[in-house]
């Protein structure tokens, strides 16, 4: 009897091209026993999730397609140009998926619940008032609270966080053999990271369970992983269990991964004078309305928040999903309607504003324009605000962005859909730097990143912001990048902010209990 679950041999993926085909995974083989979980780690671009979303057929076939020799083999069952029945069986049913970007993974106009719901009813032929209640459960074993009424949510009534949780309850509802998880905590603070990783594990035993998991974080991989993959330019460059891997890595790939690290911390010149003071900040939203639909009862995103941000500034957000990181960015980028007041150093008029305050938002795919390239995209801000600029001129400042950002001149004729997530969140940040504003919304910066690539965004943030004196609010889970580049630090919690005090201070000595659970969470080896 064969122990290996899954057997993936030769596995190439090329994809068509105007000119000529361009391949980006080749001759990859590797297996997966029952039971165990392998860890696929490497930078954006390196082929992961190409390498992933083959295992159940989901490229863009007919224009990616495999080589003659390649094969993927459950059980003995090859999947390769396997008949779309036998692919509808395995998919959800077999083999449970994470997707990376849960927000292009989930239907806007179908309440999560009832995704939810449909994916058990079509594999497991239950009832729907069955199907009802094991959703609601999954929901409470992801850690959503209030499961009962997040069931009616739409995801756009979620957090990046939640919407995460949700695509994880989906991915285990029907006890697959394989799990797939392609970047599952990408989303998350370090304490929901802490609780995923403590799921995953403990479903792989409950439901005897093998899984991929798919990142770029080496912490976690090293945390939950049997066996390692490094991938890099689509192909496997070394392989073997994870002791081995971390403790004697033979490539000088591997090493450099093991010990990338963040930049470290700067002074910055900071100005005595508030760009932007934010005070008694509060933004709710209907929770509860009448029959004449009167408004009886509020939720608060945001909840009395008051903060100052300087010239040449950073103010790191931190706080777990759901506790009002983002919907604070949005307030202040005057992207939905707030109460209180935000006192801006000189006045704008609305145009002026839209220029001196960008915002980075945090899934690149879904605000960048799918029918746009990348020229387009990055320029158009350019050609708004200096309509004078040529052609040309703005072509060059466009290449010149892409450059800073770590892409080619060239990358300007592409199309989103043909970058990885990395890559789409750095034409993001070009978009939002290349009108030089004052102040500059970071959502989740680099949550899409591989810690190379992070290490190197931080770098290109903290430079441009000695520049140019670019106040930033950077709004992030991941504590050890907030104290790479932020002066001050806003803990939030329940939409309040808990902590707020200069980054040494609040690593060094924070009072606040839940502080310290951030911090210790994302120390934790």
């Amino acid at each position: 009897m064969n122990e290996n679950l899954l057997e993936v041999k030769n596995l190439s993926v090329c994809f068509k091209g105007e000119k000529k085909d361009f391949t980006a995974v080749e001759n990859v083989s590797f297996s997966l026993k029952a039971k165990e979980v392998l860890g696929i780690v490497g930078e954006s671009g390196s082929g992961k999730s190409v390498t992933a979303l083959s295992i159940l057929g989901l490229l863009p076939y007919p224009k990616a397609f495999h080589k003659k020799t390649a094969s993927v083999k459950l059980d003995g069952m090859e999947l390769i140009d396997a008949e779309e029945t036998t692919m509808r069986f395995v998919r959800g049913g077999k083999i449970g998926f994470i997707f990376q970007e849960p927000m292009s993974s989930l239907n806007p106009l179908h309440r999560i619940g009832n995704q939810i719901a449909e994916t058990i009813c079509l594999h497991q032929k239950l009832p729907v008032k069955k199907a009802r209640t094991k959703a609601l459960r999954l929901l409470k074993t992801v850690g959503i609270k209030n499961p009962a009424r997040r069931y009616r949510a739409f995801p756009f009534e979620l957090s990046g966080g939640q919407r995460q949780r949700v695509m994880i309850a989906m991915a285990i509802a029907n006890n697959p053999k394989i799990l797939i998880a392609d970047e599952p905590t990408t989303a998350l603070d370090v304490t929901i990271q802490e609780q995923i990783i403590n799921l995953l594990s403990d479903l792989k035993k409950q439901l005897d369970m093998s899984i991929i998991f798919i990142s770029h974080d080496l912490r976690l991989i090293r945390r939950i992983a049997d066996r390692v993959l490094v991938m890099y330019q689509g192909k496997v460059i070394e392989q073997g269990d994870v002791a081995t891997i971390f403790a004697n890595p033979h490539e000088s790939y591997t090493k450099a991964l093991i010990k990338s690290s963040f930049p470290l911390k700067t002074i910055n010149k900071i100005s005595k004078i508030p760009v932007v003071s934010a005070r008694d900040i509060m933004v709710s939203y209907p929770l509860k309305k009448t029959f004449w639909g009167k408004i009886v009862q509020n939720i608060y995103a945001v909840n009395h928040v008051s903060f100052d941000v300087c010239k040449g500034q950073t103010l790191g957000v931190v706080g777990e999903s759901g506790s009002g990181k983002t919907t604070l960015g949005l307030a202040l980028a005057g992207l939905i309607k707030y109460n209180g007041r935000f006192d801006w150093h000189k006045t704008y008029t609305n145009k002026e504003f839209r220029r001196k305050v960008q915002i980075v938002f945090q899934d690149p795919y879904n605000s960048l324009n799918p029918r746009l390239n990348v020229l387009q995209i990055v320029g158009e801000g350019l050609r708004v605000h200096f309509p004078k600029l040529s052609k040309k001129e703005v072509e060059n400042k466009v290449a010149e962005m892409l450059d800073r950002v770590g892409l080619a001149a060239k990358d300007m004729y592409k199309y989103p859909h043909e970058f990885s997530g990395g890559q789409r969140q750095r034409i993001a940040i070009a978009r939002a730097l290349i009108l030089k504003p004052e102040i500059v919304v970071l959502d989740e910066p680099t949550s899409a990143l591989d810690v190379t690539v992070q290490a190197q965004i931080l770098e290109l943030l903290k430079k441009l912001q000695q520049y140019f004196g670019t106040a930033y609010v950077f709004i992030s889970h991941d504590m050890r990048a907030v104290k790479a580049v932020a002066d001050t630090v806003a803990v939030m919690k329940d939409g309040r902010i808990v902590e707020l005090n200069n980054v040494d201070e609040i690593f060094a000595h924070p009072q606040n209990a839940y502080t310290q659970a951030l911090i210790k969470a994302s120390l934790a080896e």
